[in-house]
């Protein structure tokens, strides 16, 4: 059977989970085992020395070991006298009042046994001297308390065990719910990423996953719906691309196929009239199919950019100069005012492209006279520290807010009407904008104050590093 990532998280955590709480109750078990053992050890070494000066004591008063023959009675009478007198002491030699916990023998200076058990007496066991004045006058000989021998402490061992092993299946219970609500939690994010990719890769470019929390898997949550919108917008684009080129070439296919149709029917002679017809149409889709594949090759940054130290108001000025006698017969003026030397790095004939597209796009669409004034074009220049920014202002008529944010999209034109006899393609704009991109500066669109558009131009100086500065 496979098991999901839900399980395998699930499984990971609960692992670790009972990996720790095993080792912290085994540490806990031998840390108590060992402790208890020292303190028992400890006890009965406090018992086993009270024990000796007692016998000590009772020596001195009989002068003999007579009175401890056959008397097992008074050595446990001893011993619960030191338990009776640990119970209102506060010392750190009080004992606890448990018994002894190890046999005992005592013997005295002739190792001839007194007291203590009947059992032989193991080769580990240990002797502690009874002494009187300095002198060593017998021995109490004890079994070593390694490990737990009475009942009432192996009981009391047990029992903690016991209880840590409880405690070990309740941790383990509430890890495990802990776990699974985690793991339900965290994977349930991660499922509706899955299921959203999933429709991302059906087509369905209109999923969206909830953004909850601030976490890794937010960001991530976050970065799909961006990647979603980007796709939806291409998508969008992609099919207004094919429906528009679609359009552009229709129109003058038509005309072509009309136009010969009538040659062919005779319903038109063959005339210079009519070839200069054939041949306009035939211009207009050469020129409809150059700017595509301009404009597919600056997407691609396909271009072929030869970049070198240039004065761009030269390159410009170059350009304007091959457009006056067109404006001046539609009746549109020029003025510019540039500064003498604005040294720039890049490639002369495409900014002299980016300018011819401008100074078209403004011969397109300014008018000749307005109400007071006649049309023109005024181009000025001005340069800052790093930058060297242009301004294209033209005279009515102008655009509207929402043609200015589409202005820059491929195959828009600002007049309705779509004919490519005086609104162009609608391409140029879009090769302008991927021309500047290229060279490191900025175009933006706004309101010209002569009534038209207004065309911002910013591009990075060459420094005396021979550097672009950005």
């Amino acid at each position: 059977m496979k098991i999901g990532i839900t399980g395998k998280l699930f499984l990971a955590i609960m692992a670790t989970c009972m990996l720790v709480l095993m080792i912290m109750n085994w540490g806990v078990r031998l840390s108590f085992e060992r402790g208890f053992t020292d303190y028992i050890k400890s006890s009965n070494e406090q018992r086993i020395s009270l024990l000796a000066n007692a016998l000590a004591d009772r020596y001195r008063t009989e002068g003999n070991w007579r009175f401890l023959v056959r008397n097992e009675r008074l050595v446990h009478q001893l011993l619960r006298s030191f338990e009776q007198n640990a119970e209102g002491d506060d010392t750190d030699q009080s004992l606890p009042p448990q018994g002894w916990r190890v046999p005992f023998w005592v013997f005295d200076n002739h190792n001839v046994r007194l007291a203590g058990s009947s059992v032989a007496i193991p080769e580990q066991a240990t002797r502690k001297p009874i002494v009187l004045d300095g002198k060593t006058i017998g021995w109490i000989v004890a079994m070593p308390s390694e490990k737990l021998t009475r009942s009432a402490d192996i009981n009391f061992a047990k029992q903690q065990s016991r209880t840590s092993w409880i405690l070990v299946a309740l941790s383990t219970v509430l890890a495990s719910i802990a776990t699974l609500l985690l793991s339900r939690s965290l994977l349930s994010r991660v499922k509706r990423l899955v299921v959203g990719t999933h429709q991302l890769a059906a087509g369905d470019f209109s999923a969206r996953v909830p953004v909850t929390g601030g976490d890794e898997l937010g960001t991530l949550a976050n970065d799909f719906n961006q990647l979603a919108n980007t796709l939806e917008k291409n998508e969008r684009m992609r099919r207004a691309f094919i429906a528009d080129v679609s359009h552009e070439l229709r129109t003058p296919l038509a005309v072509l196929q009309g136009e010969l149709e009538a040659l062919e029917d005779g319903v038109r002679q063959l005339t210079t009239t009519s070839l200069h017809s054939l041949q306009a149409e035939v211009s207009s889709l050469t020129k409809l199919v150059n700017d595509l594949h301009q404009l597919s090759l600056s997407d691609l940054g396909a271009l072929a950019y030869r970049k070198s130290h240039i004065n761009l108001s030269e390159i410009l000025g170059q350009s304007v100069a091959a457009y006056r006698s067109r404006f001046q017969a539609k009746g549109l003026s020029i003025e510019t005012d540039l500064p003498d030397n604005s040294a720039v790095f890049g490639d002369p004939d495409r900014l002299s492209q980016l300018f011819n597209n401008l100074l078209e796009n403004s011969l397109r669409y300014t008018d000749s006279q307005t109400d007071d004034s006649a049309g023109k074009l005024h181009i000025s220049g001005t340069l800052s520290k790093n930058t060297l920014t242009l301004l294209w202002q033209d005279s009515a008529p102008g655009v509207t807010e929402e043609q200015l944010k589409q202005i820059f999209e491929r195959f828009y034109r600002t007049e309705g009407s779509r004919n490519r006899a005086s609104g162009g393609s609608g391409l140029g704009l879009s090769i302008c904008w991927n021309i500047v991109d290229a060279h490191g500066g900025e175009i933006t669109a706004a309101h010209s104050p002569l009534g038209g558009l207004e065309i911002k131009l910013t591009f990075p100086l060459f420094n005396d590093a021979g550097v672009t500065s950005l």
